[in-house]
């Protein structure tokens, strides 16, 4: 055989080879965003939790929720819309931390996670944000305060354009979920690959409330200048918060007292009084 044509062979394999890998990563893309919890969580009996309720939501599309409400001593209620993975019950520690400085908390598992139907996908998580919404505004809980966590800013930034909030808070947060994906995948073509893209930046020009952004400096799935890079879309006032030693998922750990310190001092000053 020539080496001309073996040469192409080669090559004419590797591309079969290529596409049919891309083509799998299309079809199971959805696996690879997405990590949910399915179980059910209940509230732990320790008495320091007293006072969570659950509620039981239903989305336009007939999808059952559900979701946890603390409510606070202050007129505030901070709406975490949590990450890509596991469930609220993951979210526990870091809502008693938010509580205890007197706001109200109410922390939504999106469908597929912590026992709610149904499979995540964008608009699915756009539908189940409404939904919880919804539901603060039909019983009294108007002053609101998103926290989105990672994927979960992709929808807290969508809901604050839709409905807009007294303040945006943005922790580990990106531009759009393309991006992090051409980070993470550099040998696949993400820009045409991905359905659920999340593409937040834009987003911001339409979004007035005062933005907090907090990231970890050591994020090793969301670089920082991916969050920088949303921080930079948002309007005045904002306020960017960066936790040097922090990676991806422990920015409520490592920052300690001073990262609640940084959200109490931006909420008193942007948020109580508006």
């Amino acid at each position: 055989m020539a080496i001309g044509q073996f040469i192409w062979r080669l090559v004419r394999n590797l591309a079969v080879l290529y596409l049919g890998f891309v083509a799998l990563i299309y079809f199971l893309q959805r696996r690879l965003q997405y990590f949910p919890d399915p179980a059910s969580v209940a509230i732990p009996s320790d008495p320091k939790y007293r006072g969570i309720e659950t509620v039981k939501l239903t989305t336009s599309d007939g999808l059952h929720l559900f979701a946890w409400y603390w409510a606070g001593q202050q007129p505030l209620t901070l709406v975490i819309f949590h990450g890509n993975a596991g469930h609220r019950g993951y979210r526990l520690e870091w809502m008693a931390d938010l509580h205890s400085l007197g706001y109200g908390v109410f922390v939504l598992d999106y469908r597929g996670y912590g026992g709610s139907e149904g499979s995540p996908s964008e608009e699915g998580l756009y539908l189940d944000g409404v939904t919880a919404l919804e539901w603060l505004d039909r019983n009294g809980v108007q002053k609101l305060v998103y926290l989105g966590e990672s994927l979960g800013c992709g929808v807290a930034v969508e809901m604050a354009v839709r409905h807009p909030p007294v303040a945006l808070i943005l922790q580990s947060a990106f531009s759009s979920a393309v991006h992090v994906a051409r980070k993470a995948y550099p040998y696949l073509p993400a820009g045409l690959l991905m359905k659920d893209r999340y593409n937040s930046k834009p987003k911001m020009t339409k979004i007035f409330c005062p933005v907090l952004s907090i990231h970890g400096g050591r994020d090793s799935i969301i670089p920082p200048a991916l969050g920088r890079a949303l921080f930079e879309a948002a309007k005045e006032p904002k306020l960017w918060y960066l936790i040097p030693d922090a990676n991806h998922n422990d920015l409520p750990w490592v920052g300690g007292k001073a990262y609640l310190d940084e959200i109490q001092g931006f909420l008193e000053h942007y948020a109580l009084n508006r």
